[in-house]
């Protein structure tokens, strides 16, 4: 499996089979560089535009943007469980999905948009991940301090910082990563990565968190 950080919570992610899938792509008021890419699946955590512009995916994707658990293609199970964008229920900004994604032996979790922590029932889907792909910015999501406690709760194996201030956003309300990173001193730290790639027999030897080229 590739695993490639397109920008702010947007990843493309590829099976050993070949089937594709991106998460919560972003449209060009952003900043970041607009690709056009093919998918075979598009997971949307929620209806903001920095999240869910499906339509610069090229194809005839299967869109996910609902709770429930699909099975896109044979050998994909894709889980989407109700979270909330804020620490307040929902009253701010509304919900989020949290999406499990389990295939080649392996546990991909994407976070959305999660701007609280997780509570027992979510943990107990999500608990595992090899790969977990979670927001670290703050203000509109979870800030650093939280995304490294909830790594940890889920004893996530590799963690994806995302959702993060850039030169591409650099006027939005948010920090960056450092503050994660902070918290993760004294673990395996691979910076400024272009792609990783995984599978179920080498995690072992995979970094503690990766933190791709912006």
């Amino acid at each position: 499996m590739i695993i490639r950080h397109t920008g702010h919570a947007e990843f493309y992610i590829e099976t050993e089979s070949g089937y594709r899938i991106v998460t919560d792509p972003y449209d060009g008021s952003c900043g970041y560089p607009m690709r056009e890419t093919e998918a075979d699946a598009v997971l949307v955590s929620h209806g903001h535009h920095d999240h869910n512009h499906v339509a610069k995916i090229n194809g005839a994707p299967t869109v996910i943007d609902r709770a429930g658990r699909f099975t896109p293609c044979p050998g994909i199970s894709i889980t989407a469980v109700r979270g909330f964008h804020d620490d307040v229920n929902g009253t701010k900004r509304g919900e989020t999905l949290l999406f499990l994604i389990e295939t080649e032996n392996l546990r991909l979790v994407h976070l959305g948009d999660l701007g609280c922590m997780l509570n027992d029932e979510q943990k107990s889907v999500l608990q595992h991940p090899d790969i977990l792909m979670i927001p670290v910015g703050g203000f509109y999501t979870i800030d650093g301090k939280q995304a490294r406690e909830t790594a940890d709760m889920l004893q996530a194996r590799t963690v994806l910082p995302m959702h993060y201030k850039t030169k591409y956003n650099a006027d939005w309300p948010i920090t960056g990563p450092e503050v994660f990173l902070d918290g993760s001193a004294g673990r395996n730290i691979l910076e400024d990565a272009e792609i990783l790639r995984v599978t179920a027999g080498d995690m072992e030897c995979q970094p503690d968190v990766v933190l791709f080229r912006q």
